[in-house]
């Protein structure tokens, strides 16, 4: 069972599927994709992730506030754990941390990451954390504020191999995207053959971040197999075990049936 463990459907570029979703989607399954996790980052896009998951059983979605798009008010955790109650939503997030355009609303940023984590902790669903330019603040809040038993999963990881080991150590999976067949990703597929194929997740972030052959492309669910390829080659191992072992990770951390 090959999963996109983080996608944002409802942002795809759908002009070769004549502005059909299912069509796109049909595409995914096609070659193999059986799941995939619709991934909320405001509230204007909450109730959307939640209609695109309750319209088909292979996919599901999250609710969150990514950091990039915090408004002038903080969600507080109680209103994050209402737009969590829906049995399609698995997961909290994404959130986290971004320092990379600008420092100034850090304060902000890191009382939004807290919420959530909050959140996560209270209703037991994983939360999906966004991180760059940021590993201390990331890897201290977390320390702070998560409940190991419902951990989570930093998404299209980027960083390093420190940080990989240390999240991993408070019981958080890595997922790795597109970017690790990038030509200048060579220190990132270090990272990758040093994360054990048993706490790591596979995903596209599409629109975003193609993989090789098809960067520069919008990128789209089924193009996680090349994701996959990649980790195998890596690892020096098939693909069809890296399938098989990143779904078990997805339905463990996410506690669904297989």
């Amino acid at each position: 069972m090959l999963i996109d463990s983080h996608c944002h459907l409802d942002r795809l570029d759908l002009s070769p599927y004549d502005g059909n979703l299912d069509a796109a989607l049909q595409a995914a399954r096609e070659r193999g994709v059986q799941r995939m996790l619709c991934i909320g980052i405001d509230r204007g896009n909450a109730q959307t992730v939640v209609d695109i998951a309750s319209k088909h059983e292979d996919i599901y979605a999250s609710v969150g506030i990514h950091p990039l798009d915090l408004a002038d008010d903080i969600e507080a955790t109680d209103a994050l754990i209402e737009l969590a109650d829906h049995q399609r939503v698995i997961a909290i997030g994404e959130t986290g941390l971004d320092y990379y355009y600008s420092e100034d609303n850090k304060a902000a940023q890191q009382d939004s990451f807290r919420n959530h984590l909050r959140a996560a902790a209270k209703i037991r669903k994983p939360l999906i954390v966004h991180t760059r330019n940021a590993r201390q603040d990331t890897l201290d809040i977390i320390r702070e504020e998560s409940d190991p038993d419902v951990a989570g999963v930093l998404h299209c990881f980027t960083e390093s191999r420190e940080m990989a080991h240390a999240a991993l150590d408070m019981n958080f999976y890595i997922s790795f995207s597109g970017i690790i067949t990038f030509k200048n990703a060579a220190d990132l597929r270090e990272v990758v053959a040093s994360v054990p194929l048993d706490r790591m997740l596979v995903e596209t972030d599409s629109p975003y971040l193609a993989p090789v052959p098809f960067r520069g492309k919008k990128n789209e669910p089924k193009y996680v197999v090349e994701v996959a390829q990649c980790v195998a080659d890596i690892k020096g191992i098939s693909f069809e075990e890296v399938v098989a072992q990143t779904a078990e990770n997805f339905n463990r951390l996410f506690k669904l049936a297989a």
